[in-house]
């Protein structure tokens, strides 16, 4: 299925939704009619990407003429009451569904024609791919009688789908990265979750397999650091001392200390890489910074004057940035942090234990709410100047206002990271 033109793989798409639309397969809501599977349709697709020569398919281009003459021959199967396997020779994918049912169907689809299908593509298929674009683009679709007009707005919707697919893309990535740390932080990870993920994930994208690994680092590193390396995490933290790449017996021959130091140290160097990965790829659609993972740790290491450097670079990049990414404020990434922050996300938890299961901005805070934070402390502890803390407020005040008021751990770590320079000033 790899290996079929751009061209088969939409024919495949056109003919699994309309389908589904026409209630001819079961679905959900349409439980017991198994009369047509999407498996049938993939089955019909094999045949004919192997049987009809390249030409039927380029030749007098068309979607809809393909999708009818394809459902003509599935309907054909229905009334002989066979549907060859593909791979399984003399298996019918038909012994099991009613004749009666097959019969119906079959009728129903020798009925359908391109222009059927044209008018089914222009007011079912189409509403669903324009409503979520802009007034204007949706506006184009009130008349078209004319083919030069439709032309022109399902233009408008490809030009509009295109200039976006990149923001989209990235807010999938956020979404999917969120939903892994909180899948994580409410059913914890064990050696069998993780290797359960661990497949999923090499499949779906390598990015959210490095986060997985990475996460997980701060995971056992969190629990050492909390209740000991007892005989329960042995299992997972050496398959994850595995995929890192390191020695096996390192939880032999290190000490508590070091062994969680290095887990940590290994989560911030793979979530350096992705952030460099993620500015790359999407530093057309957003302000990325790349050394937000960095800082905090320089922070947690006491490493105050690398954490002001990096951090003053941040919020000059980020300060009047119109779109940014955000940081988790999960208890995996709350050890890289002070007790101040952990105190700000608990209080989060008293009000509505739930929260943090809902929305991210419950859970995280933009990369610049971090760098201001981060920031303030590290001048605090250096007995940076006056003037400098003075600065620095400014900065705050310029992301309170462009910060939505909703989000909520933003506002509030802002808030404190303001208090802290104010009670400093007013001491001074």
């Amino acid at each position: 299925m790899k290996s079929w033109l751009p061209l088969q793989q939409i024919v495949y798409h056109l003919l699994r939704v309309f389908l589904k639309t026409e209630r001819l397969t079961e679905s959900a809501d349409n439980s017991g009619s198994g009369t047509l599977s999407n498996y049938h349709i993939k089955t019909l697709m094999l045949w004919a990407c192997e049987l009809k020569p390249t030409s039927w398919w380029t030749d007098n281009f068309s979607f809809t003429a393909i999708c009818a003459d394809l459902l003509h021959i599935l309907s054909l199967w229905l009334n002989q009451g066979y549907c060859p396997h593909y791979f399984i020779t003399g298996c019918n994918l038909f012994d099991h569904c009613e004749r009666a049912n097959q019969i119906l169907a079959a009728e129903r689809l020798s009925e359908i024609n391109k222009g059927e299908l044209i008018k089914w593509y222009i007011c079912s298929y189409l509403p669903k791919c324009y409503q979520r674009c802009p007034f204007p683009v949706v506006r184009q679709f009130d008349y078209v009688s004319a083919s030069e007009k439709l032309q022109r707005a399902v233009s408008a919707v490809v030009e509009w789908r295109r200039s976006n697919v990149l923001l989209d893309n990235w807010q999938a990535l956020y979404t999917a990265t969120y939903n892994l740390s909180s899948s994580i932080f409410w059913h914890s990870v064990t050696a069998r979750s993780y290797v359960v993920y661990m497949k999923e994930l090499t499949n779906l994208d390598p990015n959210l397999r490095n986060y997985l690994i990475s996460f997980t680092c701060l995971h056992v590193a969190q629990n050492i650091s909390s209740h000991g390396l007892y005989d329960r995490p042995t299992e997972l933290l050496s398959i994850l001392c595995y995929d890192l790449g390191c020695e096996k017996d390192l939880m032999n021959s290190k000490t508590t200390l070091d062994l969680v130091e290095f887990l940590q140290k290994s989560a911030i160097d793979r979530l350096t890489a992705l952030r460099q990965l993620e500015a790359r790829d999407f530093g057309s659609v957003a302000t990325i910074v790349t050394t937000d993972f960095e800082a905090m740790y320089a922070f947690k290491r006491d490493d105050y004057q690398h954490c002001l450097q990096l951090s003053t670079q941040n919020v000059r990049t980020l300060l009047y940035a119109r779109r940014m990414t955000s940081v988790p404020l999960d208890p995996e990434f709350l050890q890289l942090l002070d007790d101040d922050i952990v105190s700000l996300t608990a209080l989060t938890l008293i009000v509505n234990p739930l929260c943090r299961r809902f929305h991210p901005r419950y859970s995280s805070i933009s990369q610049l709410t971090l760098s201001l934070y981060l920031m303030t402390q590290c001048q605090l502890k250096l007995r940076r100047p006056v003037t400098s803390l003075a600065q620095t407020l400014d900065c705050i005040e310029v992301a309170q206002r462009r910060q939505p008021l909703d989000y909520t751990l933003d506002q509030l770590t802002l808030k404190l990271a303001e208090r802290k320079i104010l009670i400093h000033i007013s001491e001074r």
